[in-house]
């Protein structure tokens, strides 16, 4: 699949915004934990992968009924759905001057995820988090994404590349009470 970028401007994609707020003190703290001891900017994306995945259970899978949205109140509450987890990925990445982007895939819902930029081209990332039949993986030679939509079912990619989380994403998780009533108002479509 070929991903566009929805801006050819690379610095939208190192950009702060309310839900990536990666000048966050939080933010920068756990960016420097995780940047001490590795050697490469390759080192370091997938550290951060790693502790978003693995560190920040899914919602859902935990039953925790927070919503959470903003990356500093993931990394803060340790929780979040596919979303929140991808701010939260997209802002460490961010802090350390890794150009990422929020990317999107349609199943019964829209699914979040990320793509980090390497070597001149994006690589998809799937932070959501593992669990028997869901092994997402940080790779650049090949996706090793939590699901592969079925064509058959309507299931796909969104090939844009998003500096900020989609405006439907970001209202839906706003506006939420708690997870439940998120649930019902989950987008569908972009």
């Amino acid at each position: 699949m070929q991903l566009i970028q929805e801006t050819p401007d690379l610095s939208a994609y190192l950009a702060a915004d309310e839900a990536i707020d990666h000048h966050h003190p939080l933010v920068r703290e756990t960016a420097a934990m995780l940047a001490d001891g590795v050697a490469t900017s390759y080192e370091y994306a997938r550290a951060a992968f790693v502790f978003v995945r693995d560190a920040i259970p899914h919602a859902q899978d935990s039953g925790d009924l927070r919503v959470t949205w903003r990356a500093s109140d993931v990394l803060e509450q340790r929780t979040g759905i596919c979303y929140a987890k991808a701010h939260a990925l997209a802002a460490l990445l961010r802090a350390e001057d890794l150009p990422t982007a929020l990317c999107y895939q349609k199943f019964e819902q829209v699914h979040g995820l990320v793509a980090v930029r390497f070597n001149g081209a994006w690589h998809r990332q799937d932070p959501r988090g593992n669990k028997p039949g869901v092994d997402a993986q940080f790779s650049l030679d090949g996706e090793r994404l939590a699901f592969t939509p079925d064509r058959a079912s309507n299931e796909l990619d969104y090939p844009v590349l998003y500096a900020a989380p989609h405006p439907v994403v970001l209202a839906a998780l706003t506006a939420a009470r708690d997870r439940p009533h998120l649930w019902q108002t989950l987008p569908t479509a972009l």
